[in-house]
Protein backbone atom coordinates (compact mmCIF):
# COMPACT_ATOMS: atom_id res chain seq x y z
CA UNK A 1 0.00 0.00 0.00
CA UNK A 2 1.13 3.58 -1.30
CA UNK A 3 2.29 5.65 2.29
CA UNK A 4 1.79 9.65 1.69
CA UNK A 5 3.23 11.97 3.46
CA UNK A 6 1.82 13.51 6.99
CA UNK A 7 -1.02 15.97 6.94
CA UNK A 8 1.74 18.79 8.27
CA UNK A 9 3.82 17.73 5.76
CA UNK A 10 1.10 18.12 3.09
CA UNK A 11 -0.01 21.35 4.05
CA UNK A 12 3.53 23.28 4.51
CA UNK A 13 5.23 25.76 2.11
CA UNK A 14 8.44 23.48 2.26
CA UNK A 15 10.23 23.87 -0.56
CA UNK A 16 9.73 20.93 -3.18
CA UNK A 17 13.22 18.94 -4.30
CA UNK A 18 13.81 20.15 -8.61
CA UNK A 19 11.88 23.51 -7.57
CA UNK A 20 14.35 27.12 -5.75
CA UNK A 21 12.86 29.41 -3.82
CA UNK A 22 11.70 30.31 -0.47
CA UNK A 23 9.43 33.44 -0.93
CA UNK A 24 6.16 33.45 0.66
CA UNK A 25 4.67 33.49 -2.79
CA UNK A 26 6.47 30.06 -3.45
CA UNK A 27 5.48 28.63 -0.46
CA UNK A 28 2.15 29.02 -0.95
CA UNK A 29 2.56 27.36 -4.21
CA UNK A 30 4.21 24.45 -2.49
CA UNK A 31 1.40 24.05 -0.27
CA UNK A 32 -0.78 23.49 -2.82
CA UNK A 33 1.12 21.84 -5.16
CA UNK A 34 1.25 18.76 -2.31
CA UNK A 35 -2.08 19.22 -1.09
CA UNK A 36 -2.82 18.79 -4.97
CA UNK A 37 -0.77 15.91 -5.48
CA UNK A 38 -2.54 13.52 -2.94
CA UNK A 39 -6.07 14.01 -5.13
CA UNK A 40 -6.74 12.61 -8.92
CA UNK A 41 -8.48 15.98 -9.55
CA UNK A 42 -7.80 18.10 -12.39
CA UNK A 43 -5.16 20.91 -12.18
CA UNK A 44 -4.78 24.15 -13.79
CA UNK A 45 -1.39 25.48 -13.38
CA UNK A 46 -1.85 29.37 -14.52
CA UNK A 47 1.34 31.63 -15.21
CA UNK A 48 3.22 33.31 -17.91
CA UNK A 49 6.10 31.99 -19.85
CA UNK A 50 9.08 31.37 -18.12
CA UNK A 51 7.62 30.75 -14.37
CA UNK A 52 8.52 26.97 -14.39
CA UNK A 53 4.77 25.18 -14.74
CA UNK A 54 6.14 22.39 -16.30
CA UNK A 55 8.73 22.09 -13.11
CA UNK A 56 5.37 21.88 -10.99
CA UNK A 57 3.48 19.56 -13.55
CA UNK A 58 6.65 17.37 -12.58
CA UNK A 59 6.36 17.64 -9.03
CA UNK A 60 2.76 17.10 -8.99
CA UNK A 61 3.11 13.85 -10.60
CA UNK A 62 5.93 12.57 -8.77
CA UNK A 63 4.51 13.46 -5.55
CA UNK A 64 1.19 11.57 -6.46
CA UNK A 65 0.29 7.79 -6.10
CA UNK A 66 0.81 7.39 -9.70
CA UNK A 67 4.32 8.85 -9.34
CA UNK A 68 5.38 5.19 -10.43
CA UNK A 69 3.34 5.61 -13.63
CA UNK A 70 3.93 7.34 -16.65
CA UNK A 71 4.02 11.24 -16.77
CA UNK A 72 3.62 12.21 -20.76
CA UNK A 73 3.95 15.99 -21.88
CA UNK A 74 2.16 17.54 -25.03
CA UNK A 75 3.06 21.31 -26.00
CA UNK A 76 -0.44 21.98 -27.41
CA UNK A 77 1.07 24.81 -29.20
CA UNK A 78 3.56 23.57 -31.19
CA UNK A 79 1.30 21.35 -33.36
CA UNK A 80 -1.38 22.68 -36.10
CA UNK A 81 -5.25 21.10 -35.08
CA UNK A 82 -5.05 17.74 -37.12
CA UNK A 83 -1.67 17.32 -35.83
CA UNK A 84 -2.36 17.58 -32.53
CA UNK A 85 -5.54 15.66 -32.43
CA UNK A 86 -3.24 12.65 -33.74
CA UNK A 87 -0.79 12.87 -31.22
CA UNK A 88 -3.22 13.14 -28.46
CA UNK A 89 -5.69 10.48 -29.33
CA UNK A 90 -3.69 8.20 -32.20
CA UNK A 91 -5.11 7.15 -35.01
CA UNK A 92 -5.74 4.18 -37.30
CA UNK A 93 -4.35 2.83 -40.46
CA UNK A 94 -5.65 4.96 -43.72
CA UNK A 95 -7.56 7.21 -41.39
CA UNK A 96 -5.87 10.41 -43.26
CA UNK A 97 -3.16 10.60 -45.89
CA UNK A 98 0.67 9.84 -44.63
CA UNK A 99 -1.29 7.61 -41.59
CA UNK A 100 0.51 4.49 -43.01
CA UNK A 101 0.50 2.47 -39.64
CA UNK A 102 -1.75 2.58 -36.30
CA UNK A 103 -0.19 4.44 -33.63
CA UNK A 104 -1.02 4.85 -30.27
CA UNK A 105 -1.75 8.27 -29.03
CA UNK A 106 -0.36 9.96 -26.00
CA UNK A 107 -3.32 9.76 -23.44
CA UNK A 108 -2.61 5.81 -23.79
CA UNK A 109 0.52 6.58 -23.68
CA UNK A 110 0.11 7.90 -20.44
CA UNK A 111 -2.21 5.32 -18.91
CA UNK A 112 -1.71 4.80 -14.96
CA UNK A 113 -0.02 7.85 -14.81
CA UNK A 114 -0.34 11.78 -15.35
CA UNK A 115 -0.69 13.57 -18.71
CA UNK A 116 0.16 17.15 -19.28
CA UNK A 117 -1.10 19.60 -21.55
CA UNK A 118 0.59 22.51 -22.00
CA UNK A 119 -0.74 25.63 -23.55
CA UNK A 120 -4.51 24.46 -23.19
CA UNK A 121 -5.40 27.83 -24.40
CA UNK A 122 -4.07 27.18 -27.96
CA UNK A 123 -6.60 24.10 -28.57
CA UNK A 124 -9.35 24.67 -31.37
CA UNK A 125 -12.74 24.44 -30.19
CA UNK A 126 -13.49 21.05 -32.14
CA UNK A 127 -10.34 19.16 -30.21
CA UNK A 128 -11.54 20.74 -26.64
CA UNK A 129 -15.22 19.03 -26.90
CA UNK A 130 -13.04 15.72 -27.56
CA UNK A 131 -10.61 16.80 -24.41
CA UNK A 132 -13.85 17.31 -22.33
CA UNK A 133 -15.20 13.83 -23.06
CA UNK A 134 -11.87 12.13 -22.05
CA UNK A 135 -12.01 14.47 -18.39
CA UNK A 136 -15.93 13.56 -18.14
CA UNK A 137 -16.14 9.87 -19.35
CA UNK A 138 -12.62 8.74 -19.20
CA UNK A 139 -13.35 7.43 -23.14
CA UNK A 140 -12.27 8.63 -26.52
CA UNK A 141 -12.17 6.96 -30.27
CA UNK A 142 -8.51 7.21 -32.28
CA UNK A 143 -8.36 9.47 -35.38
CA UNK A 144 -10.65 6.91 -37.93
CA UNK A 145 -12.00 4.54 -35.51
CA UNK A 146 -15.11 3.65 -34.04
CA UNK A 147 -13.54 1.52 -31.21
CA UNK A 148 -13.66 3.52 -27.64
CA UNK A 149 -10.95 3.59 -25.84
CA UNK A 150 -11.08 4.11 -22.20
CA UNK A 151 -8.17 5.45 -19.92
CA UNK A 152 -7.03 6.30 -16.61
CA UNK A 153 -5.06 9.14 -16.21
CA UNK A 154 -4.85 12.57 -14.28
CA UNK A 155 -5.27 15.59 -16.28
CA UNK A 156 -2.90 18.70 -15.17
CA UNK A 157 -3.13 21.37 -18.00
CA UNK A 158 -1.53 24.77 -18.13
CA UNK A 159 -2.29 27.92 -19.58
CA UNK A 160 0.10 31.86 -20.19
CA UNK A 161 -3.48 33.55 -21.05
CA UNK A 162 -6.47 34.46 -18.69
CA UNK A 163 -8.67 31.29 -19.72
CA UNK A 164 -11.67 32.92 -17.91
CA UNK A 165 -11.08 35.57 -20.41
CA UNK A 166 -11.29 32.92 -23.70
CA UNK A 167 -14.31 32.28 -22.27
CA UNK A 168 -15.79 35.24 -22.43
CA UNK A 169 -14.13 35.85 -25.82
CA UNK A 170 -16.03 32.57 -26.81
CA UNK A 171 -12.58 31.36 -27.77
CA UNK A 172 -12.21 28.37 -25.21
CA UNK A 173 -15.43 26.05 -23.63
CA UNK A 174 -16.76 27.25 -20.54
CA UNK A 175 -17.60 23.55 -19.40
CA UNK A 176 -14.21 22.55 -20.32
CA UNK A 177 -12.92 25.17 -18.09
CA UNK A 178 -14.58 24.24 -15.19
CA UNK A 179 -13.48 20.49 -16.06
CA UNK A 180 -10.09 22.08 -16.01
CA UNK A 181 -10.55 24.44 -13.09
CA UNK A 182 -10.79 22.03 -10.14
CA UNK A 183 -7.07 22.62 -8.58
CA UNK A 184 -6.21 26.05 -9.68
CA UNK A 185 -2.53 27.00 -8.86
CA UNK A 186 -1.15 30.26 -9.89
CA UNK A 187 2.96 30.78 -10.33
CA UNK A 188 4.19 33.39 -9.83
CA UNK A 189 6.23 36.30 -12.24
CA UNK A 190 9.44 36.34 -11.05
CA UNK A 191 9.20 40.08 -10.48
CA UNK A 192 6.60 38.96 -7.58
CA UNK A 193 9.23 37.05 -5.56
CA UNK A 194 12.31 38.70 -6.59
CA UNK A 195 14.15 37.39 -2.83
CA UNK A 196 14.70 34.13 -4.92
CA UNK A 197 16.42 35.62 -7.46
CA UNK A 198 19.64 35.33 -5.07
CA UNK A 199 18.73 31.32 -4.77
CA UNK A 200 18.07 30.97 -8.41
CA UNK A 201 21.61 32.71 -9.63
CA UNK A 202 23.37 30.31 -7.23
CA UNK A 203 21.91 27.30 -8.81
CA UNK A 204 22.16 28.61 -11.98
CA UNK A 205 25.76 29.17 -11.48
CA UNK A 206 26.16 25.88 -10.31
CA UNK A 207 24.12 24.12 -13.23
CA UNK A 208 26.54 26.28 -16.09
CA UNK A 209 29.72 25.79 -14.27
CA UNK A 210 29.66 21.85 -13.67
CA UNK A 211 28.02 22.14 -18.20
CA UNK A 212 30.84 23.94 -19.72
CA UNK A 213 33.97 23.07 -17.13
CA UNK A 214 34.10 26.84 -15.30
CA UNK A 215 34.56 27.13 -11.73
CA UNK A 216 32.35 30.78 -11.46
CA UNK A 217 30.43 30.30 -8.21
CA UNK A 218 30.48 34.11 -7.03
CA UNK A 219 28.60 36.97 -7.84
CA UNK A 220 29.88 40.65 -7.17
CA UNK A 221 26.72 42.20 -5.09
CA UNK A 222 26.22 45.44 -7.28
CA UNK A 223 25.20 42.40 -10.07
CA UNK A 224 23.01 40.91 -8.21
CA UNK A 225 21.37 43.99 -6.52
CA UNK A 226 20.83 44.53 -11.08
CA UNK A 227 19.80 41.50 -11.12
CA UNK A 228 17.22 42.19 -8.20
CA UNK A 229 15.78 45.20 -9.39
CA UNK A 230 15.05 44.21 -13.20
CA UNK A 231 11.51 43.80 -14.28
CA UNK A 232 11.99 40.02 -15.83
CA UNK A 233 9.52 40.04 -18.34
CA UNK A 234 10.71 36.53 -19.67
CA UNK A 235 11.05 35.48 -15.70
CA UNK A 236 13.30 32.51 -14.73
CA UNK A 237 13.54 31.02 -17.87
CA UNK A 238 15.20 34.65 -18.87
CA UNK A 239 17.44 34.81 -15.94
CA UNK A 240 18.62 30.99 -16.74
CA UNK A 241 19.65 32.64 -20.06
CA UNK A 242 21.61 35.40 -18.76
CA UNK A 243 23.51 33.48 -15.70
CA UNK A 244 24.38 30.93 -18.81
CA UNK A 245 25.97 33.95 -20.96
CA UNK A 246 27.65 35.11 -18.10
CA UNK A 247 29.26 31.85 -16.72
CA UNK A 248 30.42 31.50 -20.42
CA UNK A 249 31.93 35.04 -20.68
CA UNK A 250 33.47 35.45 -17.00
CA UNK A 251 37.14 35.08 -17.14
CA UNK A 252 37.58 34.43 -13.31
CA UNK A 253 34.95 32.76 -10.49
CA UNK A 254 32.78 36.34 -9.66
CA UNK A 255 29.93 36.87 -12.18
CA UNK A 256 30.05 40.79 -12.24
CA UNK A 257 28.09 43.71 -14.31
CA UNK A 258 30.18 43.30 -16.93
CA UNK A 259 28.57 39.92 -17.88
CA UNK A 260 25.36 40.66 -17.99
CA UNK A 261 23.03 42.21 -20.85
CA UNK A 262 22.57 46.02 -21.24
CA UNK A 263 18.58 45.58 -20.76
CA UNK A 264 18.83 44.66 -17.38
CA UNK A 265 20.44 47.83 -16.36
CA UNK A 266 17.47 49.79 -18.11
CA UNK A 267 14.44 48.34 -16.67
CA UNK A 268 13.29 51.02 -14.84
CA UNK A 269 10.34 52.94 -16.24
CA UNK A 270 9.44 56.65 -16.71
CA UNK A 271 9.27 58.70 -13.78
CA UNK A 272 9.57 55.45 -11.71
CA UNK A 273 6.25 54.07 -12.65
CA UNK A 274 5.78 50.03 -11.80
CA UNK A 275 5.40 48.00 -14.36
CA UNK A 276 1.74 46.46 -14.25
CA UNK A 277 1.50 42.81 -14.99
CA UNK A 278 -0.84 42.18 -18.43
CA UNK A 279 -1.41 46.22 -18.23
CA UNK A 280 -0.41 46.77 -22.11
CA UNK A 281 -1.36 49.84 -22.07
CA UNK A 282 1.03 50.82 -19.60
CA UNK A 283 3.52 49.07 -20.91
CA UNK A 284 3.33 50.17 -24.45
CA UNK A 285 3.46 53.79 -23.17
CA UNK A 286 6.65 52.93 -20.93
CA UNK A 287 8.62 52.27 -23.84
CA UNK A 288 7.54 54.75 -26.50
CA UNK A 289 8.31 57.38 -23.60
CA UNK A 290 11.75 56.11 -23.71
CA UNK A 291 11.72 55.98 -27.58
CA UNK A 292 10.89 59.13 -27.87
CA UNK A 293 12.77 60.44 -24.83
CA UNK A 294 15.82 59.07 -26.22
CA UNK A 295 15.95 60.58 -29.50
CA UNK A 296 17.45 64.02 -30.70
CA UNK A 297 15.34 66.70 -31.98
CA UNK A 298 16.59 66.39 -35.39
CA UNK A 299 15.67 62.35 -35.60
CA UNK A 300 12.89 61.90 -38.21
CA UNK A 301 12.20 58.22 -37.95
CA UNK A 302 10.85 58.00 -34.83
CA UNK A 303 8.10 55.18 -36.08
CA UNK A 304 10.36 53.01 -37.66
CA UNK A 305 12.81 53.11 -34.95
CA UNK A 306 10.46 52.52 -32.10
CA UNK A 307 7.71 50.03 -34.16
CA UNK A 308 9.72 48.22 -35.58
CA UNK A 309 11.20 46.89 -32.82
CA UNK A 310 8.57 46.13 -31.02
CA UNK A 311 7.08 44.38 -33.85
CA UNK A 312 10.56 42.29 -33.91
CA UNK A 313 10.14 41.83 -30.55
CA UNK A 314 6.94 40.67 -30.80
CA UNK A 315 7.30 38.22 -33.85
CA UNK A 316 10.45 36.85 -31.54
CA UNK A 317 8.91 35.88 -28.92
CA UNK A 318 5.83 34.62 -30.67
CA UNK A 319 7.73 32.45 -33.06
CA UNK A 320 9.30 31.35 -29.32
CA UNK A 321 6.25 30.44 -27.73
CA UNK A 322 5.18 28.40 -31.02
CA UNK A 323 8.44 26.22 -31.45
CA UNK A 324 9.19 28.08 -34.18
CA UNK A 325 6.33 26.55 -36.06
CA UNK A 326 5.41 29.44 -38.37
CA UNK A 327 2.09 28.07 -39.21
CA UNK A 328 1.09 28.56 -35.36
CA UNK A 329 2.59 31.87 -35.17
CA UNK A 330 1.28 32.79 -38.37
CA UNK A 331 -2.41 32.30 -36.65
CA UNK A 332 -1.41 33.21 -33.17
CA UNK A 333 -0.42 36.83 -34.59
CA UNK A 334 -3.39 37.26 -36.55
CA UNK A 335 -1.50 37.62 -39.33
CA UNK A 336 -0.82 35.91 -43.27
CA UNK A 337 2.10 32.90 -43.57
CA UNK A 338 3.47 34.80 -46.25
CA UNK A 339 3.27 38.30 -44.23
CA UNK A 340 5.17 36.41 -41.46
CA UNK A 341 7.89 34.73 -43.55
CA UNK A 342 8.67 38.15 -44.90
CA UNK A 343 8.84 39.96 -41.51
CA UNK A 344 11.17 37.19 -40.71
CA UNK A 345 13.40 37.94 -42.98
CA UNK A 346 13.29 41.48 -42.84
CA UNK A 347 14.36 41.35 -39.13
CA UNK A 348 16.85 38.65 -39.71
CA UNK A 349 14.83 35.77 -37.30
CA UNK A 350 14.55 33.46 -40.38
CA UNK A 351 16.52 30.25 -38.84
CA UNK A 352 17.22 29.00 -42.80
CA UNK A 353 18.26 32.62 -44.03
Amino acid sequence: MASFPSSSTRDSGLPIQGLIGSSPAMQEVYRLTRRAAQSNASVLLLGETGTGKELIAKALHRLSKRGSGPLVKVNCGALTESLLESELFGHVRGSFTGAVANRTGRFEAAHTGTIFLDEINSTSTHLQVKLLRVLQEREFERVGDTQTVQVDVRVVAASNCDLMQMVQESKFREDLYWRLNVLPIQIPPLRDRREDVRDLVTYFLKVYSDLNDRYVVHIHRDALKSLEDYHWPGNVRELQNYIERAVIMAEGDELNSEHLPDVVFGSETPQGAALIPGDIDSLVQAVVHTGVSGATKSEDNLHAKIVSRIEKELISQVMVDCNNVQIKAAARLGINRNTLHKKLKEYGLDQNS
